[in-house]
């Protein structure tokens, strides 16, 4: 019998992303606390780009875009937020989407399969995801159970894909 596998990987849904920046751009320019204070949230590049008048404004805004996308079920983890730094008159916020799992990461995931995992599971780590592979497809749903329990320590957000 062939072995049963399922990938980890960390990724975002671009055009959820685009749908919460672009709802909190829409309530940041509508809400009445933000009136006058040039109080902004774009694209730029592939980065985000908050920007206000005070820091005050810039956490607020940032604080809206969070809030959007937890509303689209994509993790704070994916979110990177830059200190807020002065540009002349204004206060910008840089933020990033992170997606990929690193090499430390990786290894700390497979280091935890490893110890606490059944014993016949294979984790192998392919670029920026991993291979997680075993006879028992039990076997298989407990070290995703394991991985949802240990989500809180690793610094990225897992989803588990391309389980056969």
């Amino acid at each position: 019998m062939a072995d049963s596998s399922f990938d980890i990987v960390s990724e975002i849904d671009r055009q959820e992303a685009d749908n919460a920046l672009n709802q909190a751009a829409k309530e940041v320019s509508q809400r009445y606390d933000f009136r006058g204070t040039d109080a902004s949230v774009a694209w730029s590049g592939e980065q985000i780009l908050i920007i206000a008048n005070t820091e005050d404004r810039a956490l607020a805004v940032l604080d809206v875009l969070q809030s959007k996308m937890i509303k689209r079920g994509i993790s704070l983890k994916s979110l990177d937020s830059g200190d807020p730094y002065e540009s002349g008159k204004q206060v910008r916020i840089v933020t990033s989407l992170k997606e990929g799992i690193d090499k430390e990461v990786a290894k700390k995931i497979s280091k935890i399969i490893r110890d606490e995992g059944p014993k016949g599971v294979k984790a192998q780590i392919q670029g920026e995801e991993i291979r997680v592979s075993s006879k028992s497809r039990d076997d298989l749903q407990e070290v995703i159970a394991l991985l949802k329990g240990k989500q809180e320590d690793l610094d990225v957000a897992l989803q588990f894909q391309n389980y056969r």
